[in-house]
């Protein structure tokens, strides 16, 4: 068999191991089985909450194994088929042969970013935030370019991009802005970005054009419903109200429409400007600290949410997650998975779907790279 055909047998491989380890296969058979035969049961939809939690995840399990064998199935079928072909001297089947495993290999790294997509909140909208690091303009400005690339990313996915909150920098860019994306398993691609992110660059505010390094952090956390139950004291909140400011092209308003509210025991702070409506903003804003609480309480479950971790930590040196190089060459590497790519300009323009996937697989296997930051 040609070099390239043991290529994609090793990575259909790889990408099948991965799903078998975060399925716990063996478990996953027998509790398919289990769901199957309570589907059975005529008096499971007695309790049609508890019913739809059933169907949810025998949905899922049916899904992830079925892909499984099917692609294992079809793979071991190409692999007979190029061996026909050697053994008659076919070009054609052999060719034909290593088409179908290159198909297959691209297949098998889809399918284990979804089934890797298992998580209480994966399915969820998401809310992503951008907060300028020390730094001045640069750093605003890198923090308006990194809302755009997630902007980009998201609409590139055909998911929907709100602007909820947003303040303006002094001369450039942005202090901090709020991104709700809408779409199904946004949280669950989105969540491994959260950290710390530096970039190296030409300073286009820098006269003597000179290089300068930036960071700003982004923090993920998930839309979450009623079926979450997060209790919030009202004593413990602290709720202010303020001037609404939009992006250049927005309508402003003129009232102090927009809510703050600060969690007073966690520190934790949410912001919502997006409707004239204040009684409307305060309600988007307590589900932004819902859904902000959920997600603390499950990093505390999630000992591989190192991510999250680090975008708590300061927005500087020694923090980053990515560093996206634009000067004196063109690299962007994740320091998490030792993952590289030399197109920045393609990352910055929402390209990400292969770090967000490097990172969902790191946290199955829990393998640490050690990787050297980039200068």
């Amino acid at each position: 068999m040609r070099a390239e055909g043991q290529a994609h047998i090793e990575r259909i491989q790889k990408a099948m191991a991965l799903v078998r380890k975060f399925l716990d296969w063996d478990r996953a058979v027998r509790r398919l089985d289990e769901l199957n035969a309570r589907v059975e049961d005529p008096t499971l939809w007695d309790k049609p909450k508890e019913a739809e939690a059933v169907m949810k995840e025998r949905r899922r399990l049916e899904a992830s194994i079925g892909a499984v064998s099917q692609i294992e199935a079809e793979m071991a079928d190409a692999i007979e088929f190029i061996e026909l072909g050697e053994m008659e001297d076919d070009a054609a089947t052999i060719d034909e042969g290593h088409a179908t495993l290159k198909a297959l290999a691209e297949r098998a790294d889809r399918d284990k970013v979804h089934a890797l997509l298992a998580g209480e909140a994966d399915g969820n909208d998401t809310y992503l935030e951008v907060h300028a690091g020390a730094g001045g303009t640069e750093s605003q400005d890198w923090a308006e370019m990194l809302q755009r690339m997630y902007t980009r990313w998201a609409e590139r996915k055909g998911y929907k991009v709100e602007l909820v909150d947003y303040h303006a920098g002094e001369a450039a860019g942005i202090k901090s802005a709020t991104l709700l994306i809408k779409g199904d398993n946004a949280y669950g691609y989105a969540k491994t970005e959260s950290g710390v992110h530096r970039l190296v660059r030409i300073s286009p505010y820098d006269s003597s054009a000179r290089r300068h390094t930036s960071f700003s952090s982004v923090w993920v956390y998930p839309v979450i419903d009623d079926t979450f139950e997060i209790e919030i004291n009202p004593a413990d909140l602290k709720i202010d109200t303020y001037r609404a400011s939009g992006a250049g092209g927005q309508h402003v308003n003129t009232t102090d429409s927009a809510v703050r509210i600060t969690h007073q025991p966690s520190g934790i702070v949410v912001a919502s400007q997006i409707d004239r409506s204040q009684h409307k903003n305060r309600e988007i804003a307590m589900g932004m600290l819902k859904a902000r609480m959920f997600e603390a309480e499950m990093q505390k479950r999630e000992e591989a949410a190192s991510a999250e971790h680090a975008s708590k930590s300061d927005i500087g040196w020694g923090h980053q997650i990515r560093s996206y190089v634009l000067q004196p060459y063109q690299q962007v590497k994740d320091l998490r998975t030792g993952l590289v790519s030399t197109a920045p300009g393609d990352v910055l323009d929402g390209e990400l779907d292969a770090f967000m996937a490097a990172a969902l697989s790191q946290r199955v296997t829990g393998e640490k790279v050690e990787v050297e930051d980039v200068d």
